[in-house]
């Protein structure tokens, strides 16, 4: 099976969630078809019924996270040498030149990925337009507006 890429706060972010499910969420959920049970007629026990659901959500949730962390390439970019190359995992500022505009993204994992955090997934199309340049060059990039033009200022490994 193909290896994702992922950062470490990713993996971190995904094991916090995993263990949460857990150790908190399951046993609640296991207290409230107790309970539920507890109320008669299974067939018509809306309370059985809404926690048996949200039993299914968690356990596919679990499963999720389990087999993503299982394919995970997580990969740490404090270790790696600081270069003005922009790859996986790096924040990267930039000129966009078409709106004379300062923007900060970090290169992440898709899963990972939230604009409004300007954490841009790996597999859209400013960040793979971006890994393999340097600081200082001018890069074209076609997105779903049109065509972006940036300027790539600085390059940093945090």
């Amino acid at each position: 099976m193909n290896q994702t890429p992922m950062t470490l706060r990713g993996a971190e972010k995904l094991r916090e969630e995993l263990s949460y499910l857990k150790s908190v969420r399951r046993p609640e959920i296991i207290r409230d078809i107790v309970e539920a049970r507890e109320y008669g007629d299974l067939k018509e026990n809306s309370e059985y019924h809404a926690a048996r659901e949200q039993q299914g959500f968690c356990e596919g949730r679990i499963q999720e996270i389990e087999a993503k962390l299982s394919n995970a390439q997580i990969i740490d970019v404090t270790k790696i040498s600081p270069s003005s190359r922009v790859i996986f995992g790096a924040t990267v500022s930039v000129d966009n030149l078409n709106i004379q505009e300062q923007q900060t993204y970090r290169i992440v994992g898709d899963d990972e990925a939230d604009f409004k955090q300007n954490l841009i997934s790996i597999n859209s199309p400013i960040a793979r337009g971006l890994v393999g340049k340097e600081e200082g060059d001018i890069v074209v990039i076609q997105t779903p507006g049109g065509e972006v033009k940036y300027h790539i200022l600085k390059v940093k490994y945090i």
